[in-house]
């Protein structure tokens, strides 16, 4: 089955705009677009499961399958199946073990990294907003290529900034960034939404890149 980075990136933008009028509802001091990346990410989970996908948190890439401990290895933030099925566990793939015609395997799987970056923060502007964008997101995308067991790979970049146009060229400069340098991938699927002003952040904006398959 195809994977389709539009179709995550409206799961992920409707859940997150819920999250948002939820958030004005309860008139909250803050929004969720104060929540560190961490905090962010069950969100975006359970936006996906409901959508009918298995979404596996914290999952090792098959590189470090071989090695004895499951605490060794690089970790990928969200595995995607489809149909909710589970990832096949390495350590008893095509044993009597197997949930055969039941789990994905790797290789048919959609390996997301996930990447938050707020231009505003509860105290003022984040004055490292251009390098937590240019240099950790771009690692994300490096892990996903050097892996040759993935075969399905994408990114998901959630952005908060002052207005849609900051949000559209900061992006797009990215994506242009990446290129320049190598890293090779597909257009952004991006969707985006205004959000309420409490920090200074008032548009949020969701794109999806496509970097293996």
């Amino acid at each position: 089955m195809l994977w389709s980075s539009a179709d995550i990136a409206d799961a992920v933008a409707a859940a997150l705009q819920r999250r948002a009028h939820a958030d004005d509802a309860e008139q909250a001091v803050y929004g969720f677009d104060t929540l560190d990346e961490l905090r962010l990410h069950p969100l975006i989970r359970e936006a996906l499961t409901q959508q009918g996908y298995g979404a596996w948190p914290e999952q090792r890439y098959p590189g470090a399958w071989k090695r004895r401990s499951k605490a060794e290895g690089k970790r990928c933030d969200l595995v995607l199946t489809h149909d909710g099925r589970p990832l096949r566990d390495p350590e008893v793939r095509g044993t009597i073990f197997d949930a055969l015609g039941e789990a994905a395997d790797p290789e048919a799987a959609y390996w997301l990294e996930i990447k938050t970056v707020a231009q505003f923060e509860t105290t003022g502007p984040f004055r490292r907003y251009a390098a937590e964008l240019l240099a950790p997101v771009a690692e994300d995308v490096k892990k996903l290529k050097s892996d040759r067991v993935i075969q399905h790979a994408g990114l998901l970049l959630v952005l908060f900034t002052a207005d849609r146009e900051t949000a559209e060229h900061d992006i797009a400069a990215w994506h242009k960034r990446c290129l320049d340098r190598g890293h090779l991938m597909g257009a952004p699927a991006t969707r985006g939404f205004a959000i309420t002003d409490r920090t200074g952040n008032q548009w949020c904006a969701v794109a999806v890149f496509n970097v293996r398959g």
